[in-house]
């Protein structure tokens, strides 16, 4: 009965043909049901009370597959039900499977809640770095005052692309006190990070970035020198520019 309740219901919401639907029918059916007209979008049918929808969201978030749980926090998120609580998408960043924690936090990251903020810095040292990340990324959207601090340790993560998400971080950003971080990260192992930092402190920095960049134009690293090169040609003409504009605007 519960497995007939699934299969109608997800079919009832128009998700028919994908990867989620299939997943389920060949889970539970067997074989995929002929095709049946997609009703209107906004509801779902009567019969599926807030309450039913809420006890099969914990049933499929629970479920021994992870991929049928990334499914499910997908699928949920998406329609953004309200009878599916944050709460219940709370319980499963605890879950075993790195790629279901990393889908629960976006999700926690599109709520737009500030009250789920104190959630991102619990993830900060997760062991895979795609979830340490995120976390990051959840902790800049919604922290009005980041601790500089907690931004250190990223200094020696073991992931060069958790270090450059770092920086990116604050490129788009206005921290006070970023500029010891970012200048740290500018002579990062990895060329990805490097470059990554000196964006940010060209758009945060401008003046402190150029002798950075300076120093850029005989790093190891062909593609960073190039572009430090770039950057420095374009920072030489801004002026000029500037004073043709304005030059312009007075005539």
């Amino acid at each position: 009965m519960a497995d007939r309740f699934r299969l109608n219901y997800l079919k009832s919401t128009g998700l028919k043909g994908s990867g989620f639907d299939e997943s389920f029918s060949s889970r539970f059916g067997g074989k995929t049901a002929s095709p049946t007209p997609t009703p209107p979008e906004h509801n779902l049918p009567e019969t599926f009370s807030s309450e039913a929808i809420l006890r099969q969201a914990k049933a499929d978030l629970k479920h021994p597959d992870p991929k049928v749980r990334i499914l499910a926090i997908r699928y949920y998120s998406e329609k953004s039900y309200p009878s599916i609580p944050v709460a219940l998408l709370q319980e499963i960043l605890s879950d075993r499977d790195p790629e279901v924690r990393v889908e629960a936090l976006h999700f926690l990251i599109k709520c737009g809640s500030p009250l789920i903020s104190p959630l991102f810095k619990k993830h900060l040292r997760d062991s895979d770095p795609r979830i340490r990340m995120a976390a990051l990324r959840g902790m800049f959207q919604y922290q009005e005052k980041m601790d500089l601090n907690i931004l250190l340790q990223f200094l020696s993560d073991e992931s060069a692309w958790v270090r450059r998400k770092v920086a990116t971080l604050l490129g788009w950003t206005q921290i006070e006190g970023a500029l010891p971080i970012l200048m740290e990260l500018s002579r990062d192992q990895d060329a990805v990070v490097r470059r990554a930092a000196l964006f940010s402190l060209t758009i945060l920095y401008p003046d402190e970035s150029e002798s950075r960049l300076m120093e850029a134009m005989a790093d190891l690293d062909p593609g960073l020198r190039k572009w430090a090169k770039m950057t420095l040609e374009k920072i030489a003409t801004r002026p000029l520019k500037k004073r043709g504009a304005s030059i312009r605007n007075r005539v």
